[in-house]
């Protein structure tokens, strides 16, 4: 069985070779998208690298924005005709590491086939009330002209609110960018998106679309009984704020006793030292001395 991972980076060349070593397999291929704002230069040592490839699509990412949503389904569209073999594809970032051998998550998955991994609030609790604002309010966050938040308030206060043009339950929640898809999955999403131009258009002044737009497709759809409520990654939101903590050795007795096949998120410039305890505790492998040429340290 072959899986595929689409990695979504934009910065730190090294820590993302780390993560390509330590996900790095006959049975898995990689394919890395560069945020079209970062400089590609001290990334290119990476594309040498077996089973490795850079994405054809390259996008500008803005925090928040469809275009967040609209890259994932564009790259999972390449995916799908670049690699016809593979049989699942594993949405990454470049500061995920993984929590168990290669082997051990082929096995998992190899278990599953067909299955999907997706972890989601239920429709109407406590994470929709406080995001619900993100679909049924105007945002302009894909914009940058001046004055774009006084015609964003505007546009709320002289509108009716906003309605996603699908029918069914909504879902979503805070892990819902990184998901674990077979192959149907990942096909029906790029196709629905295709076909669906009004919600495409509803989609692009939304914000935080990321969260629950895929998932809602895909849980309003006949692949709904196919979809697992987890997303096989360790994930610690408990500092509150918009992003999860970043995790550190102080993290270890967690990451090693979750169960979990992948974490996030990292950074080498925070604490490196918790991924080369995971190398050899979780993963039995070396520690990681050099994660790429001394050329390149962004």
């Amino acid at each position: 069985m072959k899986i595929a991972h689409l990695i979504l980076a934009h910065k730190n060349s090294r820590q993302l070779g780390r993560l390509l070593g330590a996900l790095a397999h006959p049975d898995v291929t990689c394919y890395v998208h560069l945020d079209r704002k970062t400089d590609a230069a001290p990334f290119l040592w990476l594309a040498n690298r077996s089973r490795v490839h850079f994405t054809r699509t390259r996008n500008a990412i803005t925090w928040g924005g469809y275009s967040q949503t609209r890259n994932t389904v564009e790259c999972l569209g390449e995916i799908l005709t670049r690699d016809p073999a593979c049989e699942f594809i594993n949405v990454l970032s470049g500061q995920d590491y993984p929590l168990a051998p290669p082997d051990r998550a082929l096995a998992f998955l190899a278990g599953r086939r067909g299955e999907s991994f997706l972890a989601t609030e239920p429709p109407g609790g406590p994470w929709w009330q406080a995001n619900h604002g993100r679909l049924s309010r105007y945002h302009l966050t894909e914009y940058a002209f001046p004055g774009r938040y006084l015609v964003q308030q505007a546009l709320n206060a002289l509108l009716p609110a906003r309605r996603l043009p699908l029918a069914g339950p909504l879902y979503g929640g805070p892990t819902c960018s990184w998901s674990t898809l077979a192959r149907p999955a990942a096909r029906y999403l790029v196709d629905f998106l295709a076909d669906h131009a009004d919600l495409r258009r509803f989609a692009h002044l939304t914000w935080g679309s990321d969260e629950f737009l895929l998932p809602t497709v895909l849980l309003n759809s006949p692949l709904a009984a196919t979809v697992s409520n987890d997303s096989l990654r360790y994930i610690d939101w408990r500092a509150g704020g918009a992003t999860p903590k970043l995790l550190t050795s102080d993290d270890l007795p967690e990451l090693l006793g979750c169960g979990k096949l992948w974490a996030r998120k990292f950074d080498i410039h925070h604490d490196a030292t918790v991924l080369d305890s995971l190398d050899v505790l979780a993963l039995g492998r070396p520690q990681e001395h050099s994660a790429g040429p001394p050329l390149f340290s962004s």
